[in-house]
């Protein structure tokens, strides 16, 4: 299967620049996959298509202040971005200048509310790093990081707040789960008024979600690993829908990605903690997923081949070509999609 299969054409002016000022009036397309029908809605309509007993999973990873911006001991400018936490205060970084930051090179962050020392060098070119501060070190990086916003956002972001989902709550990710974007509070509360079952799984999204596949053929591309948990009262709700014969609906491809992950044969699932890279492309059969909700991806994008995987590579891009023609907004704060 070749990536270029994959590819539609997208003008740069439908890549959302900026969130909607209302997150759930942003637009919907309804993609109905028994009757291959294509649907325009608000986001807010969303209700209208979820049942009493349905269980939507939502990812509520937060994002952190990742980039920050830092002078070596000699004056020289820096740029870290924050990708993982290996442990304690060591964190796995991608550091600019890459060719000035050796094993042992000193940086200050903050005038001094933050230091860092370079340990080591590791495969790809990102560094481990430890970190010295005093205080807590999520609170240094509110007052001194930039949100992490994907390579083809240009504009600044006024509000941090509105690259997190309403419902974040543990800190960890380089971007944000996007199709969690368009809920607001009002919308969630009257989802479970109407007698749907919300569950939470944490993915902590890395910046790997951002690069290219750099593969000719789909199947030789090795995905990114993300760490992933979720708590048995989470794991009881969505196996309490499976066992209705309700449905499990993803918010996102990273609640996909982990119900994917840790579903058994028969589509139910238990508490754990632990790594993914799954790459789900067409031909994956889904053990668990119902539906999903999400947004609109990049061309030859990992996550366009998910979608396609579970709505078909032609109606997907039917589909596409459609939100193109309809001027849809696309990408982390575009319009969403729901297929069902």
């Amino acid at each position: 299967m070749k990536v270029s299969d994959f590819d539609y054409n997208l003008p740069e002016e439908l890549i959302a620049q900026i969130p909607i000022e209302k997150r759930d009036e942003s637009r919907l397309m309804i993609l109905n996959r028994e009757k291959q029908t294509i649907e325009h809605k608000k986001f807010a309509d969303i209700i209208d298509y979820l049942n009493p007993g349905d269980c939507l999973v939502r990812n509520n990873t937060k994002v952190i202040p990742a980039r920050i911006y830092g002078k070596k001991e000699t004056g020289a400018n820096v740029e870290f971005l924050l990708l993982n936490n290996i442990e304690g205060d060591i964190w796995e970084s991608i550091v600019r200048p890459g060719n000035k930051l050796h094993v042992g090179t000193k940086v200050i962050f903050g005038d001094g509310l933050l230091n860092a020392e370079i340990l080591e060098i590791m495969p790809g070119g990102t560094r481990k790093v430890k970190f010295e501060y005093k205080g807590i070190f999520n609170e240094i990086l509110d007052k001194i990081g930039l949100m992490p916003l994907p390579p083809y956002i240009h504009e600044e972001l006024k509000d941090k707040d509105r690259y997190q989902t309403v419902y974040a709550k543990y800190a960890g990710s380089a971007a944000a789960p996007t199709a969690g974007l368009h809920f607001t509070e009002e919308l969630l509360k009257k989802i479970e008024e109407k007698g749907i079952k919300i569950a939470n799984v944490t993915l902590h999204v890395g910046i790997g979600t951002f690069r290219p596949v750099k593969e000719a053929e789909v199947e030789k591309h090795e995905m990114h690993t993300e760490h992933f948990y979720i708590k048995a009262e989470d794991a009881n709700k969505i196996n309490e829908a499976k066992k209705n014969g309700k449905r499990v609906i993803a918010v996102g491809t990273t609640s996909c990605r982990v119900l994917e992950t840790i579903a058994d044969e028969k589509g139910f699932v238990k508490e754990q903690e632990g790594d993914t890279k799954i790459f789900i492309y067409p031909g994956y059969k889904f053990k668990i997923l119902d539906g999903l909700i999400t947004n609109f991806h990049l061309p030859k994008s990992t996550l366009l081949m998910l979608v396609s995987a579970l709505a078909g590579k032609e109606y997907i891009l039917r589909a596409y070509n459609e939100a193109v023609k309809e001027k849809y907004r696309f990408f982390s704060f575009g319009d969403a999609m729901f297929i069902y």
